[in-house]
């Protein structure tokens, strides 16, 4: 069997109280994730559960995009999402199979492709 080892994450942030400090649903502190760096991400609610996992190559960039974008799978869940937590990791590969381990492992509500538990 194949072990996998997710990485701690190496940045979360969470929703601010008061979200006219951010025009981003409350979250202010956007300039700690990577701009240039790929990586894994994950958005849960207020329960700690995991509602999305995503990859990108580039981290900010495609998490603002989630909450800016209309064709997001999370533009109707924006509203849901309390913290987020990131996960550096520069090789695509790994990227892909953390992103499929973590929404099957755990089970991630809004990921509806790479899912193999039903």
């Amino acid at each position: 069997m194949i072990q996998i080892t997710v990485p701690d994450p190496e940045v979360t942030i969470v929703k601010q109280e008061d979200p006219q400090m951010s025009h981003i649903y409350g979250f202010t502190d956007f300039h700690l994730i990577p701009r240039d760096k790929g990586g894994i991400f994950m958005f849960y609610n207020e329960q700690d559960e995991l509602l999305f996992v995503g990859k990108a190559r580039k981290l900010r960039p495609r998490i603002k995009k989630h909450f800016e974008d209309s064709v997001s799978v999370m533009k109707a869940k924006r509203d849901e999402v309390f913290k987020i937590e990131v996960c550096v990791v520069e090789d695509a590969v790994e990227r892909e199979i953390y992103e499929t381990f973590i929404i099957n492992r755990r089970r991630a509500r809004y990921n509806m492709d790479k899912v193999y538990y039903k």
